[in-house]
């Protein structure tokens, strides 16, 4: 198991959410096997075994999303097994994932966003300053979570207004800064010399004590702020990155623009962004067609 997760790591180049998530999800099928069949190495376990874990995981009402998961970690755990001459046959091949629903990515209403990034009067202090910057760096970029905070200082590019930034499996691209953004980083990093001087992290943003900032961190600010404006449940970071999709395009922006913005592999993970602007075409046009 040590070897299969050094595997994805290093040669795989999964993210640090993934490999916490799979370290996970192996450790409780080992645990099941080791419980449930006395079997210590899951390299023995079959088709029929694998199925009766994931009636196991249905019974405990874990969401299918997050079953899918786990499958997909011992997909790829046995897959790696069977290169290494572990195994003779892939028991998972026999094994089907149980149908998700799909759902439309929650996003903020561009109006009331807008207004409280112009609106609010975000204090002028480092900690105010930092805020600002956290929201609209998510907002104005669509980048992930883990790209936030992976943002060092030497990855803006003063001259070209642009952030280099590392996403999933250590694929680089570069995104366009916004004016706004663009102001707003220079008041945050006047801020930042003033309070920490040259003594604090080569990453862009970091907490009162100079540190990087940390996923629950982040967490608490967006949820902080867009509480503000709306009541919805949705208000995690990753609802700013679904919102950037849906109003650039809703203003009619290129979808494969669109998809290397978002760092997205293929088209397909960024056409779950049309529906949303069908939804409304389908709403104006009830409000407008004297048939509808």
């Amino acid at each position: 198991m040590d070897l299969f997760f050094k595997y994805l790591q290093y040669e795989k180049r999964y993210s640090p959410h993934t490999l916490t998530s799979y370290h996970t999800d192996l450790w409780q099928f080992s645990d099941y096997l080791l419980q449930t069949y006395e079997i210590s190495d899951p390299a023995q376990a079959d088709h029929t075994i694998i199925r009766s874990w994931i009636l196991s995981l249905v019974q405990n009402n874990i969401q299918p999303r997050s079953i899918n998961r786990k499958i997909a970690c011992l997909r790829s755990y046995y897959k790696f097994l069977l290169s290494q001459q572990r195994i003779q046959a892939n028991p998972m091949l026999r094994i089907k994932a149980p149908k998700v629903s799909k759902k439309l990515p929650a996003f903020v209403p561009e109006e009331p966003f807008n207004q409280l990034l112009d609106g609010f009067e975000f204090e002028d202090s480092f900690e105010g300053q930092r805020d600002r910057v956290i929201l609209e760096f998510l907002y104005g970029t669509g980048m992930r979570l883990a790209e936030l905070i992976g943002i060092k200082e030497s990855d803006i590019d003063k001259h070209q207004k642009t952030v280099r930034v590392l996403g999933k499996g250590n694929k680089e691209r570069i995104i366009p800064i916004n004016d706004s953004l663009w102001e707003s980083i220079n008041v945050y990093l006047a801020h930042k010399r003033r309070a920490f001087g040259d003594n604090n992290s080569e990453k862009l943003l970091v907490t009162t004590k100079a540190r990087p900032l940390y996923p629950k961190f982040i967490y608490r600010v967006v949820k902080k702020y867009i509480s503000l404006i709306t009541t919805s449940a949705h208000n995690s970071p990753h609802v700013l990155r679904h919102s950037f999709a849906t109003h650039l395009l809703n203003k009619g922006a290129d979808l494969n623009a669109i998809k290397d913005l978002l760092g997205h592999a293929s088209l397909a993970a960024t056409q779950v962004y049309t529906h949303n602007s069908i939804e409304k075409l389908k709403s104006i046009f009830e409000k407008a067609h004297p048939k509808a």
